[in-house]
């Protein structure tokens, strides 16, 4: 009756034993996928984000009475540049002069968007909405568009023009060092449609004091000579004020 109840005994135990060696395998399979999965997710790093481009642009620049007033007359008339294949993408206000405004618009067709600033409606429109002054339109198609999300609203534009892109652009690019370090990030690089002998850069600011130094040094002078730039350029200073 000892030896059944002895031999009961370690029945029962192995029996437990097995179980409990079952279930701390299982465990250890379940901790083991876990611990791969996470690897794996771990190891995958999201993709930078790249520029883009090219892309064609129609920029506005022209001087307002007051602006709060004139915003809601423009947004009232997207549906007129939506038909003439203009989208909304930038509006910028000048930062020397805050009613001086820099309209960036994507352009599906340069031919379309020339026959609306040139119409007769156009010119009514503009002064109904305070705008004084003269309107200089520009028909861009930039080769590069960095879309990256950057904190810094500050911008700078930099008209000019070059005796052959492919030597200028050569030697822009061989610079970016010297702009990063000048407080100039990169942003656009464009010329007019047409004709890349003018030239129209933006950058982000993230360092006006260097920036400005930079804009007017003998070295950036200097520099532009080298690259066959021709006359002086024109800079204009903005800040983002609405994106779309």
């Amino acid at each position: 009756m000892k030896q059944l109840r002895f031999f009961a005994t370690i029945s029962v135990a192995a029996a437990a034993l097995f179980i409990s060696s079952c279930n701390s395998d299982e465990g250890k399979k379940a901790g083991d996928k876990m611990a791969d999965s996470t690897a794996v997710k771990t190891e995958t790093p999201a993709p930078a984000p790249m520029p883009s481009g090219p892309m064609m642009v129609m920029t506005i620049k022209h001087k307002v009475t007051n602006y709060a007033k004139w915003k809601p007359f423009y947004d009232g008339h997207d549906s007129i540049r939506q038909a003439n294949g203009l989208h909304n993408y930038v509006i910028a206000r000048g930062t020397q002069d805050s009613n001086m405004l820099l309209i960036a618009l994507k352009m599906d067709d340069v031919e379309k968007a020339k026959a609306m600033t040139a119409s007769k409606e156009m010119k009514e429109r503009m002064q109904k909405a305070g705008v004084t002054g003269p309107t200089t339109f520009d028909y861009l198609e930039s080769v590069m568009n960095d879309t990256t999300n950057i904190m810094q609203t500050e911008r700078v534009m930099v008209t000019s023009k070059v005796k052959d892109w492919d030597a200028w652009k050569k030697s822009f690019d061989s610079h970016k060092q010297v702009r990063l370090d000048s407080g100039l990030i990169d942003r656009v690089i464009a010329h007019t449609v047409g004709d890349n002998h003018l030239v129209t850069l933006v950058f982000a600011i993230t360092d006006i004091k260097k920036a400005k130094a930079f804009m007017n040094s003998k070295d950036l002078k200097d520099r532009m000579a080298e690259a066959g730039v021709v006359g002086p350029p024109t800079f204009f200073y903005y800040k983002i004020v609405a994106t779309y």
